[in-house]
């Protein structure tokens, strides 16, 4: 007599997924799954949600939510959460294809070029840069010259190129597969939204009685 046995899912939530305005939002969306063979698809297939309008952009959806989903279709599976019991989904519209605008481009660029040089020149002024640069001629040279513009010149390139390695990138060429401090600083900020985002939908599932894992009063 052949007995029914359960198996063993290991299941990893995204952390953050993108979903088209209107579709359903399925376990293929949010996670990842190690199975039998024979599971993998139907899983995978299993309509977690449909986003009404109210529900607004961002969604969080509980691992304690999704258990429910996958015993309906196999009672008694063993489910193995790894890493992350949550994941955010971001609610996308089509995105319309739009012409740059050059004169926009060309004003940001201009109040970025303007921007950077007077905060190079006020930072240069309150430190007084150009005695700086005299004094430093005068001690390799041996004489004083109140306008060492080689000396400027050479120290202004150094700045630029300076810039060029800090960053990691000239245009579209990045010199390794190292991330810039920009990109860097973008990941950080990206992070610091998906916290508060976390503790702001748990704080409302709190205060309307429907938060499926308890209280979570620091967010985590």
């Amino acid at each position: 007599m052949n007995t029914y046995s359960a198996p063993a899912i290991y299941i990893q939530l995204k952390n953050r997924v993108t979903v088209p305005k209107g579709k359903g939002v399925t376990l293929r969306d949010i996670a990842y799954l190690i199975t039998e063979p024979e599971w993998r698809e139907p899983l995978y297939s299993i309509l977690l949600l449909k986003p009404a309008q109210s529900d607004g952009n961002l969604i969080l959806i509980d691992l304690l939510t999704v258990i429910p989903h996958i015993h309906e279709l196999i009672p008694g599976a063993d489910i193995q959460p790894i890493g992350e019991g949550r994941t955010i989904v971001q609610i996308e519209g089509p995105v319309e294809a739009r012409k740059p605008s050059v004169a926009l481009f060309v004003l940001v660029w201009l109040l970025l070029f303007f921007g950077s040089a007077l905060t190079i020149m006020n930072f240069h002024a309150d430190v007084s840069m150009q005695e700086v640069h005299v004094r430093i001629v005068e001690m390799l040279t041996g004489r004083r010259d109140d306008h060492p513009y080689v000396f400027q010149i050479a120290y202004s390139l150094g700045i630029g190129f300076g810039m060029v390695i800090f960053f990691n990138h000239l245009f579209k060429k990045k010199w390794n597969e190292e991330p810039t401090p920009l990109e860097v600083e973008m990941f950080l900020y990206q992070n610091n939204i998906d916290h508060y985002v976390v503790h702001e939908e748990y704080s409302k599932m709190n205060r309307s009685g429907n938060d499926p894992s308890g209280p979570k009063e620091d967010g985590t």
